[in-house]
């Protein structure tokens, strides 16, 4: 399977190219989302793709979705090329296991974090503060600690290249209502739960992640990736010791490699070593094979 950098399909609109995924509109009701092998750090673009890395991001998202339709029904329409309008057959190869047809949902302001663990910039707040988004926290906790109870912190979206903010329960509630926030962050608070049950049996901690929820005709579904290593910090439970950071299943070996460097997190970034590539394909395909128990590309 080849690196898929972009996309270029000529025959709907290209609404949005991201960090990782292009989305092109196929009709009023319904987008084609495609992730990418692209890989950021710190908000820049990598000039090498990590072959495979959109694959394993849509399928894991797929996994959790399909896990989750009790709790909340999400945008799936189709992940099978077949099922894509004919236009899109002649793109099947850079289609095929990294795209979905989705409903078109009008997105929430907000991005929906739930920590289960004190580490990122929740660390930092807490450390400044003795908080964290409005929430009092125990005293003298230590870095990767586990909350007593998973917090949901909600967050602002940024622009392509910016950061997101953390916000309160308080202002989110002002930018989406009393009603929806409650039922978003409830279905976040259960969904976060129960996955980190199920990782946890498969050697993995969720410390942390992000849901993106839209509004559609019918109401709230659960749109954008779901618990990717891209969208959420996964940490092996074997050797995991709060009072420190953690290793992770995502792109942080890249990371490392660019503070050793000495990069400055501005463009242009420099080109990367094929091992270093080589080595964040092999975290985030462990985290796909330990979490759904198949082997990535078979």
């Amino acid at each position: 399977m080849q690196p898929v950098i972009e996309t270029n399909i000529k025959n709907y609109p290209l609404l949005s190219r991201g960090k990782v995924r292009d989305i092109y509109e196929i009709s009023q009701d319904s987008l084609l989302l495609v992730t990418t092998d692209r890989v950021s750090a710190y908000d820049v673009i990598m000039p090498e793709p990590v072959p495979m890395k959109g694959w394993i991001l849509n399928q894991i998202t797929l996994f959790w979705m399909r896990r989750f339709t009790d709790l909340i029904p999400n945008h799936v329409i189709s992940a099978d090329v077949a099922d894509y309008p004919e236009e899109l057959q002649a793109h099947a190869d850079d289609l095929a296991g990294r795209s979905v047809l989705a409903k078109r949902a009008k997105p929430l302001p907000i991005e929906c974090i739930v920590r289960g663990y004190i580490t990122g910039s929740g660390w930092k707040d807490y450390q400044a503060t003795g908080t964290l988004c409005g929430h009092a926290l125990p005293e003298d906790m230590q870095e990767s600690e586990m909350f007593p109870e998973p917090l949901f912190t909600p967050s602002t979206k940024a622009d392509l290249g910016d950061h997101d903010e953390n916000i309160s329960v308080a202002k989110a509630t002002d930018l989406i209502g009393k009603e929806l926030m409650q039922q978003v962050q409830s279905v976040s608070l259960d969904i976060y739960s129960r996955a980190r049950d199920y990782a946890r049996e498969r050697g993995i901690i969720i410390a942390d992640t992000k849901f993106e929820f839209g509004l559609t005709d019918d109401g709230l579904i659960l749109i954008d990736e779901v618990l990717t290593p891209d969208s959420s910090r996964f940490w092996p439970m074997d050797g995991y010791r709060p009072g420190q950071g953690q290793p992770s299943f995502d792109k942080q070996y890249l990371r490392d490699w660019l503070t050793e460097i000495g990069f400055n997190k501005q463009p242009p970034a420099p080109h990367i070593p094929d091992n270093v590539l080589q080595r964040t394909f092999e975290k985030y395909a462990e985290a796909y094979e330990r979490l759904t128990g198949q082997t990535v590309g078979a």
